[in-house]
């Protein structure tokens, strides 16, 4: 069994000081976890300022300070969002990005498990990096006959931006990708056998079940949209099957061992 955290980073705005004790709750429950996870998801956002705004460097410095206390056999794992790219991205954009916190979309193999991290940002708005979209729709149609091909455990695929936040025929709006695209993506991953999907960008946790592949949203460690406390989600994967639940820090300041928890999960899953 492999476990592994996944957390919205988005940040308040005027409150920075606050969301930077947030996210260092957050990086001490996850480092009393037990079992330790295998890695640490960030899905986008990583700060709030947008490209341009002149308080965004300093707050990449202020995280990575506070990231740079997770415990080192944690490895980190970035989503681009759209408050790190632009609601439109632009190439300058998007390389700055990937100066900053590395690529902005790649894949790994973990236990026979498949990762891939999506930049959602190109599906959103790609009016101003179309090559660059289209150079990630190559690569994920490569990506994704790996997966089938191969027959791995799971399929596993990160994105900032859900593709759909209840429904997968909802109407297109701010925090959900337009239908068309949604529809091509969703069609894609089912038939590559992805079988979860994970983002952040609401601060609120939601998600639905698109044939066999579960769209699955979890609210920030910062900010809240919705009636959710700061928090993170858990991730448990056997060969059967992938359960999570989302923790809020206090719940996981005050547990040091979830294992049980966890087992609870893959039972009821």
């Amino acid at each position: 069994m492999k476990a592994y955290a996944i957390g919205d980073c988005n940040s308040g705005g005027d409150e920075w000081e606050e969301e930077l004790k947030l996210t260092q709750q957050a990086v001490q429950a996850i480092n009393q976890l037990n079992p330790k996870p295998k890695f640490l998801v960030l899905c986008g956002d990583l700060v709030h300022g947008m490209p341009g705004t002149p308080w965004r460097e300093a707050q990449i410095r202020d995280l990575k300070n506070v990231l740079k206390e997770i415990n080192p056999e944690i490895p980190l794992v970035f989503v681009s969002g759209n408050h790190d790219l632009g609601n439109t991205p632009t190439p300058e954009t998007i390389q700055s990005y990937c100066d900053e916190w590395g690529d902005d979309y790649f894949s790994f193999w973990l236990g026979g498990v498949f990762f891939l991290v999506l930049n959602s940002q190109l599906y959103f708005d790609s009016s101003q990096c179309l090559e660059l979209k289209q150079a990630q729709d190559a690569w994920l149609d490569q990506q994704l006959a790996i997966a089938k091909g191969r027959q791995c455990k799971h399929a596993v695929v990160f994105q900032h931006i859900p593709l759909f936040l209840k429904d997968p025929a909802e109407d297109h709006n701010y925090f959900n990708l337009e239908l068309s695209i949604r529809q091509e993506l969703l069609e894609k991953f089912h038939k590559a056998g992805v079988k979860a999907v994970f983002s952040g960008h609401c601060h609120k946790n939601a998600g639905g079940v698109y044939k066999d592949l579960e769209m699955v949203i979890s609210s920030a460690i910062g900010c809240q949209l919705g009636e959710d406390t700061h928090g993170l989600r858990l991730v448990a994967v056997t060969a059967e099957k992938i359960a999570h639940r989302y923790y809020s820090l206090n719940e996981l300041k005050n547990s040091q061992d979830v294992g049980k928890d966890i087992a609870v999960m893959l039972k009821q899953k």
